[in-house]
């Protein structure tokens, strides 16, 4: 029987995206590679648990669940989050930014000045740029000033990002042009916090990192994974946890790799397709009027 593997999600390195699995494996995706697994026949997907620690009840959780934990483990997950406004007493330095994913898709965020622009390649950004940096909490007022102030969401649903990845406007600066405008309009409002300095605009593009030059556009995403099914195609983008595959007769297709934790993987056969249930797209996306 095939030795099984556990993914743990994809990471952004320096090189590129990469698979992590339990164990500490990685798995380099290079444009042009081919991705392909199989579910292990008779599997059950557990509970990935939380902050570092195994499930306790090691819980059956749902093959659509894009989290891969159960209720206890997303509790105990949240209410260590600075993103569920649990931390506030964090003492490291934060970034507010603005990010772009599509037009008219702009949101305002933060992120540990430590990790860097890590936080936009994880959520897939087109473009970003910081507006300044400061404590946790002056972080967080200012992204609600902005939010408040210029209708700036904090959240861009991941389907609408995948819609438009394959039209985009062709240049940077058409790109940036939302969040330049953007960046302006916040820096002459008031109410900023005194302890947050400010930064100058900076578009930083990901076009090319994520390889969507020229993607073609998908046809539709998998919708999860099932027991016995297979996964097979060549890799032709990637942007935040979602994996652009072209496959055989099906055209592209989108897997959002955060479906994969917590299902035992095996290497899939020579030409292996996909196999698991796939959520079409009713329209082209972007029309707007180990293992490997």
């Amino acid at each position: 029987m095939a030795q099984a593997w556990k993914c743990a999600g994809l990471w952004w390195s320096a090189d590129g995206p990469v698979l992590r699995w339990d164990g500490g494996r990685r798995s380099a995706l290079t444009w042009g590679k081919r991705v392909a697994f199989g579910v292990a026949e008779g599997g059950v997907r557990t509970c990935v648990g939380a902050r570092g620690h195994a499930c306790a009840a090691r819980a059956a959780v749902s093959g659509r669940s894009t989290g891969a934990r159960c209720e206890e483990c997303a509790r105990l997950d949240r209410a260590h989050s600075v993103a569920a406004d649990t931390l506030a007493d964090d003492p490291r330095p934060y970034r507010v930014y603005l990010a772009w994913f599509g037009p008219g898709m702009v949101k305002v965020g933060i992120t540990a000045y430590e990790r860097g622009s890590a936080r936009l390649l994880e959520q897939g950004a087109v473009c970003f740029s910081w507006l300044g940096t400061g404590p946790l909490m002056a972080a967080r007022r200012t992204e609600e000033l902005l939010r408040a102030a210029l209708s700036v969401p904090d959240r861009v649903p991941y389907g609408d990002k995948r819609a438009v990845r394959s039209s985009l406007p062709a240049s940077a600066g058409e790109r940036a042009a939302e969040i330049a405008e953007l960046h302006a309009r916040a820096r002459t409002l008031g109410g900023w916090p005194e302890s947050l300095e400010r930064a100058p605009y900076e578009p930083v593009d990901h076009v090319e990192v994520f390889g969507l030059v020229g993607l073609p556009a998908a046809v539709g995403e998998v919708s999860g994974l099932v027991a016995g099914g297979s996964v097979g195609g060549r890799l032709v983008a990637a942007a935040g946890p979602d994996l652009h595959l072209e496959t055989e007769g099906k055209g592209v297709v989108v897997l959002d790799t955060r479906l994969m934790t917590g299902w035992e993987l095996v290497p899939a056969a020579d030409g292996a397709e996909i196999t698991v249930p796939l959520r079409e797209f009713k329209e082209a996306p972007g029309v707007q009027d180990g293992l490997f």
